[in-house]
């Protein structure tokens, strides 16, 4: 069995992380850590896991001793203890934002705080999950992608990598729901605050338009810049991703779903709707899919992409857990094949 501890284990990120391992034939959970809530049964945060005998821990790095670490935590606390843990041959696999970016000046300026250093930057792994360059043998830092750059990169992966596209024209309007920003207070997301609401909010400033650019530049071989806004919806999980973008050759429609049958076909989590079939967000609530719908105004020839995802599973947890899998070489599906809760 592979053993893992998850850090951050009071938040929803680590939460969900639980429910889907409970489902994990390969994988036991030894230690749940919240410095916050140390020695405190889990039971007590979260009273639906009362059948869970496990009480949260503080990390210690000296002593601690499974196969691999998760790190559902906000930015600025996995960068400074995953390289002691990967000193020990502990894999780890981040759910922040910590290791994502390799140019610490755009690390500083986005995140507001100092980068890890290049060093481990570089040795971290990337990995959008469908596109993953895991190395079974040598990686031993993953960097979880973001939950709007899942679902926005997943969409124009074929895109870019097809050369279709018009590099300077990518928009990218996102909306997600509340759960996305963690269970810390904040006033924008009480509920006299977001209900019955919409707003745009980080514009310009979101620290996941660079990780959008970083990879989609990566790709191109040659710097790409996006247009990115998220908003904020009346609404616990989701993201739902447009994306405008001009093609740079006679494009219809059926030309496009082709492309993206082709790409995604053998890819068990990314499923392609059919023509004038566009997904929403309960459509993939709870799961580890990612639907995409698309349509060519053949007039403008402008394609419009949509992509839907449950921002803590297939946006966080769920694509940490495929992650994993890739790892240790196993079916990228392991554990995560629950169908979407609806309605």
């Amino acid at each position: 069995m592979i053993e893992v501890g998850i850090v951050g284990g009071s938040g929803y990120g680590a939460v969900e992380l639980i429910r889907l391992l409970q489902h994990h034939p390969n994988v036991t959970i030894k230690y749940i850590f919240s410095h916050s809530k140390a020695d405190e049964p889990i039971k007590d945060t979260f009273p639906h896991l009362t059948h869970l005998t496990h009480h949260y821990e503080a990390l210690d790095t000296e002593t601690v001793d499974c196969d691999v670490m998760f790190f559902a935590t906000p930015s600025n606390v996995s960068k400074h203890v995953a390289p002691d843990l990967v000193k020990k041959n502990i894999k780890v696999i981040d759910l922040s934002g910590d290791f994502r970016l390799t140019n610490r000046d755009v690390y500083q300026q986005f995140y507001g705080e100092a980068a890890a250093t290049q060093q481990q930057l570089n040795d971290a792994n990337y990995s959008i999950a469908e596109w993953s360059e895991i190395d079974q043998t040598n990686t031993q830092l993953v960097a979880n992608p973001g939950c709007f750059p899942t679902a926005t990169l997943l969409a124009l992966h074929p895109l870019i990598d097809q050369k279709l596209i018009q590099q300077d024209s990518i928009i990218i309007d996102a909306k997600t729901g509340v759960s996305g920003a963690g269970r810390s207070l904040a006033q924008h997301v009480h509920y006299a605050e977001m209900n019955e609401n919409l707003s745009a909010y980080a514009i310009g400033k979101h620290k996941h338009k660079p990780e959008i650019e970083q990879y989609v530049s990566h790709l191109a071989n040659e710097d790409i810049k996006v247009v990115f806004t998220p908003h904020l919806v009346p609404m616990t999980r989701g993201i739902l991703s447009t994306i405008y973008v001009k093609l740079n050759k006679q494009t219809t429609s059926e030309d496009l779903h082709a492309t993206f049958k082709q790409y995604y076909d053998s890819k068990p989590f990314v499923r392609i709707r059919d023509l004038s079939n566009y997904p929403k967000t309960k459509e993939v609530y709870g799961s580890n899919y990612c639907d995409i719908g698309m349509y060519v105004d053949e007039e403008s020839q402008t394609a419009v992409i949509v992509s839907v995802i449950d921002n803590l599973v297939k946006g966080a947890s769920g694509q940490a857990i495929q992650n994993l899998n890739l790892m240790y070489g196993l079916n990228e599906a392991t554990g995560l094949t629950q169908l979407p809760v609806y309605p």
